[in-house]
């Protein structure tokens, strides 16, 4: 079983006075991570414009702008979790940020897409170090019975970053050039160190124990191994090729080792007992399969806004506005239902709503009312707030709040992999269910590169001049089927999800039934 957290006041005095303001600091420095990724996603078509407004990235290239950070981030996550738990979560986060800032001002001056993928790898490696310190300093200032509200505030930042990033990606496009949408990090990663310096307390593990090396290079080459082997058979759209089966299965057996050797080791980097515990192994599989579903959504729904229905994009950053509205507006006030129904209850109903809305998308066509895409984009906001505090408040209490750390970059590192999966494998039933649709109307010697993706087919068919204008129709329409195909696989992962946290979550507990009225009142 697992240890639980510590219950007794633990937090100094001067500490606990300004800890909504250190929780400020840490959703800044968490703002511009999440920030990056969804200020890229509507970058992406500009950056595949040819020189001098992008790079004239091919899809391939595009991806790995997305991957390479993701790769490193992953793949670092766990180790930086271990780091920040044994030198000292502030400055790990200092350094992650400033690692990030330096990676952010590289890649807006890329010259190529080779150059934007590398200095997108250093931002990724700033990252793993940001992301799980800063909800292990989170643990380390809040006690345990104001940790769920902290926890519900940090994941509606999460929310507030996914609304704030393509709104501002739409404005910097709309005047500046391309990097832009990297260089803005940089202020923000200035103002977020001072106030860090000035505010957050440093905390550590009392007792590390000796340090684990094997464990760290296995986890790093297992992880890195296997979300590489996924985004490889994501862009080649089979996942039967020799390398991709060899470069997975290659990952899975270092991870295997990895979990041998900490179990028979005397100074594990993870206690692997944890994951025995169904509750925390389930929290943990909710997560994963949520990013999945949904990081495969995010990236076909800018082609379908940008691409199908013609908007800019500074208006689709408008149109993703519901999602991170409702992010923020229920992530906070989850705790209130998870006491009033339960863990088990209010995740399930998540995951439902999430798998609902993404079945809703192979409704839309290109003439839907746009209105609909905004109803769903609220209710799968509704969905992630519902799953993501109840889920992250049970990771982060499992274990001891000594190894928050730890607890931190185990919860973001299925995360990414879930995330990293969910873009290969959809990406890829997306690009074979599209190739398959307009292959046929494209001319033999164009078919491998015209149908990669709708991008190429409609950059295609401007070359083409007016007699291009006749691929237009059949592009969108093999596009929607595809969006259609990838929305109901997505579905059916979420359906998965719902299955697990209804089988192994806690209901509603005695204690929870008890403290639902005291809440409610103090919450009013």
């Amino acid at each position: 079983m697992t240890t639980p957290a510590d219950t007794a006041p633990r937090i100094p005095e001067a500490v606990h006075r300004r800890r909504w303001a250190i929780l400020g600091v840490l959703m800044l420095s968490l703002l511009i991570v999440v920030l990056d990724n969804s200020i890229l996603n509507v970058a992406i078509k500009t950056i595949s414009t040819p020189a001098p407004t992008g790079l004239g990235a091919t899809q391939s290239e595009l991806e790995w702008a997305i991957n390479s950070y993701t790769l490193v981030f992953a793949g670092l996550l766990f180790s930086a979790g271990l780091l920040g738990d044994r030198l000292g979560r502030k400055k790990v986060l200092l350094g992650g940020l400033l690692v990030f800032g330096i990676g952010s001002a590289l890649a807006a001056s890329s010259g190529s897409p080779v150059e934007l993928i590398s200095f997108r790898a250093v931002m990724g490696l700033g990252a793993a170090f940001v992301m799980p310190a800063t909800l292990a300093v989170l643990m380390n200032v809040f006690e345990r019975d104001e940790q769920p509200k902290a926890i519900g505030i940090w994941a509606g930042g999460v929310g507030l970053a996914i609304a704030i990033g393509p709104i501002t990606g739409g404005i910097l496009l709309d005047h500046f050039w391309w990097g832009s949408v990297f260089l803005i990090n940089v202020p923000i990663v200035i103002v977020a160190l001072g106030l860090m310096i000035w505010l957050v307390p440093d905390s550590r593990d009392p007792k590390p124990g000796r340090i684990d090396p094997v464990g760290v290079v296995l986890s790093v080459i297992g992880l890195v191994l296997l979300v590489y082997g996924i985004i490889k058979g994501g862009q080649l759209a089979d996942f039967t090729d020799a390398k991709v089966l060899a470069t997975i299965g290659a990952g899975l057996v270092v991870l295997v080792g990895f979990v041998v050797h900490e179990k028979r080791s005397d100074h594990p980097s993870i206690d692997i007992d944890y994951f025995r515990n169904k509750v925390f192994s389930a929290a943990i599989a909710a997560i994963a399969l949520v990013f999945f579903a949904l990081m495969g959504v995010t990236f076909f729904s800018v082609f379908y806004t940008q691409s199908v229905r013609g908007y800019s994009p500074l208006q689709t950053g408008l149109l993703m506005l519901p999602l991170a509205v409702a992010q923020l507006v229920f992530a906070p006030r989850a705790r209130l239902v998870v006491d009033r129904f339960g863990n088990r209850a209010t995740t399930t109903a998540g995951m439902l709503t999430i798998a609902a809305m993404l079945a809703a998308f192979a409704a839309l066509e290109a003439d839907t009312p746009i209105w609909i895409l905004e109803v769903i984009f609220f209710l799968m906001g509704a969905g992630m707030a519902h799953i993501m505090t109840p889920t992250s408040v049970v990771i982060m209490q499992a274990l001891p709040r000594e190894k928050a750390g730890s607890a931190s970059a185990l919860s973001n590192t299925f995360r990414q992999v879930g995330g990293a999966l969910g873009i290969a494998v959809l990406g890829s039933v997306l690009s074979a269910a599209y190739r398959s649709g307009i292959e046929d109307k494209l001319p033999e010697a164009a078919r491998h590169e015209a149908g990669e993706s709708i991008e190429a087919t409609l950059g295609f068919a401007a070359k083409l001049g007016p007699k291009g204008d006749a691929l237009i129709g059949p592009a969108n329409d093999a596009f929607l089927h595809a969006m259609h195909v990838t929305a109901l696989c997505g579905a059916g992962v979420a359906v998965v999800g719902a299955l697990v946290v209804y089988l192994f979550l806690p209901g509603r507990t005695p204690t929870q039934a008890k403290k639902e009225t005291n809440l409610a009142s103090a919450d009013h």
